[in-house]
């Protein structure tokens, strides 16, 4: 399966060889992303324009686009250079007046003579109560008025191309749409009824009314499903591959995991217990695992992954624990540390911060099984970093760390497990789009014993009490945060700065009880802020969101978030787990400037009322769209032309289960089905799927 099969070269050759498109053109579309014919059969249009043929405008409420017959009258010339060149028309029931600017009086003298019978049809407005169609969009003889579409779809545009341009280039593309295998399940397709390829590039692109260009309607569903099922399909490959890929068996009896469990002062979670079950599981099949654990914040997501890494140490082997950051990295180090020793485990920790003899006394340890378990950023990844015996690798909270990552990952030589910790609750349609190729263990449950956060809504005008209330808690002995949006005064956003507010409620609250942390500081005085904060040492840590991910402090009772709308949902969310990790009742203040808009309050109020992620990721979801909830540029989303994620969650499963029974089916898509599937492939571009066919 080399290359593109011959029947789609037309669809993939250069988009000037549609008639019409010139060189200059195809430059200006390359803007609408369109490289090539095919590009365009799933550039749909986004609106239409009812154009049926109407006897009169006489009664049409007015500004509207309309489409009459007209006898053509007398022409009032432009009695100035560019003025208005009129020209008198009679429809079945009234007058009016066609109006050009910078007219040729010749040329409309001959194109339109008195007496003549067209059909014109463009926007009718009322001037000085003598109804004008300015520049009308189509003047047709009446014998070919069957040219001009009842309905007439409007497309995205972008300057240099017309929609006169994209309607015809649009049809020339879909004419060179060859006839298609199906590749959609044939059970699937009759009980939603959507038409075959062909027929639904078609209807998809000439639409009769405004239903047609609903993403329900049959042929955009269709198109939509598509994209979906070659992405699925993609996934399904790649994860069929990691499966096929010879793993290493990691038996343990489980002695250290019940050493650390019985230690624990706490029952695990039945939700805690279910996924150490299947992580197990995987971790003693032959083939390698491929898991996302996937918790809300305080679901206990850490404890799940020590067991995993445990189990690693039982078979004989090692792990690795790989954090985003130096902070989280040592911080894992502090909580796993007792743990380690209750299961008389070895655990260090390797970061860029090591150097020199202590590094080289680390890697020392690493290649002769001196360590177990080693907690690290991705300094890891080093060449010079050697294990005797790796087995397992934990990624923890990345959403920067898409499939192509992680196969990077697999292809670090040894038949490495790997388990990715997110405590981002994704919404069900984003999670199958971005981790389509993973099993998925989701932690739902709370541990028992973690108090629920109080969450107010407090005006910015009451800074004050604020400061108060946080002079209170100080005094009774326990700590909080203030998270503020900016770093340094920027005049555009009055966000306050980090700085200022530092410096305020210093003055306010006393030396030495406020410290500060912001992305600009050398990484040294990041950690060693937050350890004073950790220790105790300073009561208030005011912080740009850096203290998003991770941060343990049980002390920490109080969360204030500053101008909290111009977060996002989720965002707010994590920072709010923050507090409520210890004994004492803790509370997050969100913190608003007035007037907030509609959109902003709603997304407050949404955290006022629950502290489930999975209802507040679906919530920010419906609000602000895919791209902008995960933070397009990381995302490691797919970009659909037609698919909507928000939108079609459900179609998106489908395509899931879809393709992967296919594939379980048909392992190298040879049958009739799978190979159309073959050719779905090459249609949505999905190079790298066909590479894994051919490796496969």
């Amino acid at each position: 399966m080399s290359g593109r099969p011959e029947c789609l070269y037309p669809l993939f050759a250069e988009v000037q060889t549609l008639k019409g498109v010139g060189p200059k053109t195809a430059t200006h579309m390359a803007a609408l992303g369109v490289e090539a014919p095919r590009d365009l059969l799933f550039t749909l249009p986004q609106s239409g324009i009812d154009r049926h043929l109407r006897s009169t405008i006489q009664d049409a409420a007015l500004p509207a686009t309309l489409t009459v017959a007209v006898e053509i009258g007398t022409h009032t010339p432009a009695r100035t250079k560019g003025g208005a060149y009129r020209i008198h028309v009679q429809d079945a029931e009234t007058s009016f007046q066609l109006v050009f600017f910078h007219a040729r009086g010749d040329y409309w003298q001959k194109t339109l003579p008195e007496g003549s019978r067209r059909v014109v049809s463009g926007r009718v407005e009322l001037f000085d109560g003598i109804a004008q169609m300015v520049h009308p969009d189509h003047i047709v003889a009446e014998a070919d008025s069957a040219q001009l579409p009842d309905f007439e779809p409007v497309y995205p545009l972008t300057a240099g191309v017309t929609q006169k341009l994209m309607f015809k280039a649009t049809r020339a593309a879909a004419s060179l749409v060859p006839d298609m295998p199906e590749w959609i399940d044939p059970t699937q397709k009759a009980r939603v009824g959507w038409p075959d390829f062909v027929k639904a590039v078609q209807a998809a692109h000439s639409p009769a009314r405004l239903d047609d260009l609903a993403a329900t309607a049959p042929a955009r569903e269709r198109l939509a499903y598509d994209e979906l099922l070659a992405h699925q399909l993609t996934l399904a490959l790649a994860r069929s591959i990691e499966r096929r890929k010879p793993g290493r068996a990691s038996h343990g009896e489980g002695h250290l995991q019940a050493r650390v469990m019985s230690s624990l002062p706490y029952l695990a979670t039945g939700a805690q217990d279910r996924a150490i079950v299947e992580i197990n599981a995987d971790m003693a099949a032959e083939t390698r695992m491929n898991r996302l654990l996937q918790g809300d914040v305080g679901a206990g997501k850490t404890l799940v992954a020590f067991m995993a890494l445990l189990r690693a140490v039982e078979a004989g082997g090692q792990a690795v624990l790989m954090a985003p950051t130096e902070i989280l990295a040592r911080q894992h180090l502090e909580s796993l540390q007792p743990l380690a020793e209750k299961a008389g485990v070895v655990l260090e920790v390797l970061t860029g911060r090591d150097k020199g003899t202590d590094r080289r006394r680390k890697l020392d340890a690493l290649a002769r099984s001196g360590i177990q378990i080693l907690v690290g950023t991705h300094a890891v990844f080093q060449a010079d970093v050697h294990f005797a015996d790796l087995r397992l690798a934990v990624v923890d909270e990345q959403h920067r760390f898409g499939v192509r990552q992680r196969l990077e990952l697999g292809r670090k030589g040894q038949a490495v497990d790997v388990l990715v910790m997110t405590a981002t609750p994704i919404p069900r349609s984003l999670s199958l789009a971005q981790y389509g190729d993973m099993d998925v263990s989701v932690l739902d449950e709370k541990p028992p014993g973690r108090k629920p956060i109080k969450t107010a809504l407090i005006s910015t005008g009451r800074m004050e009490e604020v400061v108060d209330r946080l002079r209170a808690v100080i005094e009774g002995g326990r700590q909080c945060y203030w998270v503020c949006p900016l770093v340094e005064e920027s005049e555009v956003v009055d966000l306050t700065a980090a700085e200022g507010r530092f410096k305020q409620l210093r003055a306010a609250l006393g030396e030495g009880v406020v410290g500060l942390v912001h992305g600009q500081m050398p990484a040294a005085e990041k950690d060693a802020a937050m350890a004073r904060f950790v220790a105790g040492e300073t009561k208030v840590l005011v912080a740009t969101t850096v203290i998003e991910v991770g941060v343990n402090v049980p002390n920490a009772t109080i969360m204030v978030i500053e101008r909290a709308e111009t977060f996002g949902l989720a965002q707010l969310h994590q920072m709010r787990g923050r507090v409520g990790r210890g004994e004492a009742a803790s509370t997050c203040l969100l913190l608003y400037q007035s007037p907030l808009s509609e959109n902003g309050r709603k997304r407050l109020e949404v955290l006022r009322e629950t502290e489930d992620g999975f209802v507040i990721a679906e919530t920010d979801l419906q609000m602000r769209g895919a791209g902008d909830l995960i933070g397009t540029a990381q995302s490691g989303l797919p970009r659909f032309r037609v698919a909507d994620l928000e939108r079609q969650a459900g179609l998106m499963a489908v395509a899931q289960t879809d393709a992967r029974r296919l594939l379980s089916d048909d392992p190298k898509l040879e049958s009739g089905r799978g190979k159309a599937a073959r050719l779905l492939l090459w249609l949505m571009r999905q190079e790298e799927a066909i590479r894994l066919i051919s490796v496969g």
